[in-house]
């Protein structure tokens, strides 16, 4: 009788996770969440409506304004994009950005994530990639919408002002971008606190309450002031600017570079950080 050798079966290795693989996982987990449909919905509904509000109250007021004022119609851009709104818009994209992470740390999920994709950055840069294209175009049909709806109800004064004027397309540009920026700034606190409450309050205080202790009459000051992102979409959403010796108001360059540096800033940290630290 003769004996066979058995072969045990060659081990299964599975291939390394490809980065579309990792983008496909994360916008499963965005979308698995049920607060993030709800957020999206409500920042939009809740931004529109302030848009419209700042412009029937704009059109209600209209005949008592000065004659300069109603040929000018300087308000018509800032109708478009009131701060309220978009304030309401950045808390709520920071606060997308902050859960994606937060949520991870929180749920113990992150070492099963880390078991699986050892390569950690590659997990925060996926998560980043994925929070862009959504906050991007939630951001582009949200800035498009509140100069629709403001101008429509403005159109019936002879206020509205022209989709064409330069400064208009610059506002448009900007607030569609102020959700994605807002996002990627989350994030990245997210993953230098990991703490859920405390990565919120962060990023509502550097993120909205920081820029109220700055003025633009002091040197130093302003140049803080400049620096926050918020007084940079300020600077980039508006037709004009006040002018005077005591006045310090940035360039449109140096509002733009602000408006870059900030999210670049918090994923470079944020990928520096998740690489040293353990999970």
């Amino acid at each position: 009788m003769s004996a066979y050798a058995v072969t045990p079966p060659a081990p299964v290795v599975e291939p390394p996770a490809r980065f579309r693989d990792l983008l496909g996982a994360e916008w499963i987990k965005m979308w698995s969440l049920r607060s993030t449909g709800w957020m999206l919905a409500l920042a939009t509904l809740f931004t529109l409506g302030s848009a419209a509000l700042a412009a029937l109250g704009d059109y209600h007021n209209f005949p008592r304004y000065p004659p300069e004022v109603q040929r000018e119609h300087m308000f018509s851009l800032g109708d478009a994009y009131p701060l309220d709104g978009y304030l309401t818009l950045m808390l709520v994209a920071a606060s997308v950005g902050a859960i994606t992470m937060v949520s991870e740390y929180g749920s113990g999920l992150i070492r099963t994530t880390t078991v699986a994709v050892p390569a950690r950055g590659s997990v925060v840069l996926a998560k980043a990639v994925v929070l862009t294209a959504v906050w991007t175009v939630a951001g582009a049909f949200i800035a498009t919408g509140t100069f629709v709806v403001s101008q429509s109800i403005l159109d019936l004064r002879g206020a509205a002002i022209s989709v064409t004027d330069p400064s208009v397309f610059r506002a448009m540009v900007v607030s569609a971008l102020l959700a994605p920026v807002c996002a990627l700034i989350g994030l990245g606190f997210g993953v230098l606190i990991r703490h859920g409450a405390a990565t919120m309050i962060t990023s509502i205080f550097v993120l909205l309450m920081l820029p109220l202790f700055f003025a633009s009459t002091s040197r130093w000051s302003a140049t803080l002031d400049q620096a926050m992102l918020l007084t940079a979409w300020q600077r980039l959403t508006v037709a004009w600017v006040p002018t005077g010796p005591d006045v310090r108001i940035a360039t449109i360059t140096e509002s733009w570079i602000v408006y870059a540096v900030w999210p670049l800033v918090a994923i470079v940290l944020a990928l520096v950080v998740v690489r040293r630290r353990d999970v």
